[in-house]
């Protein structure tokens, strides 16, 4: 029997046409045909139509769904804006006068705003899916201080074959680079006086009804910005839940819905087929002939949580494919072949 989940002020298990048909992603995970799905979770209209876990945590395990979390920094972004506490194009580095002297100083460094790494747009060179960038994640896994590594970076070159950010959709050359959204977890504890989870349990978690989430910490104390916050699967739900009702939960504003609107919306070009917002994935699914849009969170081993706005549905998937080859795509199959079929039917 499915499991009720608080998405809104009143939703109801599935039992529907719609629930027994998703019952095909439980032999389909089962017979090892998507890898190591961990769970799936599938509401729309505010109800939850399928739930399942694979693992032995079941519904209350937490899950390491890696890069997700950065979308969650986006949301105490948003809230700290709100309250004036900070400006999207806020500089970042002048917050940060202990650093100080920078390796590689260049006064364009100091004007890498706040919107800059929400869109993964710095002139950094940082790059994650270059080995070689000085910038990649996992040289600033190696140091102790990792505002300083993310503040020592020198500025990218654009060569010839590469669009400088004023050729580039939407004004700005896309990298992705975790050490620039790491450095806002010590800016948000700047400019709100809390740590991290301290801020995020009073002003996302507790009004949302999440009362229990790990953080990971960086070497001199500061959560983990960029990676690694483990959740419950339907708590992921929740989150989606929360931007595909504008903000609001309970007839609460926990998120101001300008700040919604403008977080999902394009506002750099990453790769093929994707866009992307403030710490949003912004991308399009074709099934039957149909276009579906969707704005999503996405972590390293195909970890997903997607907002379908034209469904009015949320999808979470959680793996453990952190070793297996096209583990993105992988998650997106059991989107496209079994899940989108069944909300897109009337």
């Amino acid at each position: 029997m499915l499991r009720t989940l608080a998405l809104s002020l009143v939703l109801v298990a599935g039992g529907t046409v719609q629930a027994a048909e998703l019952d095909l992603i439980t032999s389909a995970v089962a017979s090892g045909g998507f890898k190591q799905i961990t769970s799936v979770v599938v509401s729309q209209h505010g109800k939850l139509l399928y739930e399942h876990y694979f693992d032995k945590e079941g519904a209350d395990g937490l899950r390491n769904t890696r890069s997700v979390t950065k979308t969650v920094t986006g949301m105490l972004i948003g809230i700290a804006v709100e309250r004036k506490l900070v400006r999207v194009d806020t500089p970042v580095l002048p917050y940060f006068p202990e650093l100080q002297p920078l390796n590689n100083a260049d006064p364009r460094k100091d004007k890498i705003t706040v919107e800059d790494f929400l869109t993964m747009s710095s002139l950094l060179e940082c790059d994650d899916d270059n080995q070689i960038s000085r910038g990649n994640e996992e040289r600033m896994y190696l140091v102790e201080d990792w505002s300083r590594f993310a503040a020592n970076l020198p500025i990218r070159g654009f060569p010839e074959w590469q669009p400088r950010p004023e050729q580039s959709p939407y004004g700005r050359a896309w990298s992705y680079c975790t050490a620039g959204v790491t450095l806002l977890g010590p800016l948000l504890e700047k400019v709100t006086g809390q740590s991290v989870p301290d801020f995020a349990a009073a002003n996302l978690f507790t009004p949302i009804g999440i009362d229990k989430v790990k953080w990971q910490y960086q070497p001199k104390g500061t959560a983990m910005t960029g990676g690694g916050l483990q959740m419950r699967s339907t708590d992921l739900a929740k989150l989606g839940q929360l931007y595909l009702d504008g903000g609001r939960w309970g007839g609460k504003q926990v998120i101001p819905a300008a700040w919604v609107q403008r977080s999902i919306q394009p506002q750099a070009h990453a790769r093929e087929g994707y866009d992307y917002g403030y710490l949003w994935w912004l991308q399009s699914f074709k099934v039957a002939g149909r276009a579906v849009q969707s704005y999503g969170m996405a972590g390293s081993g195909g970890n997903k949580v997607f907002v379908l706005p034209e469904l009015d549905a949320v999808v979470v998937i959680t793996t453990t494919n952190f070793q297996i080859r096209d583990a993105h795509p992988l998650s997106e199959k059991l989107l496209t072949n079994l899940i989108l079929p069944v909300l897109m039917k009337p």
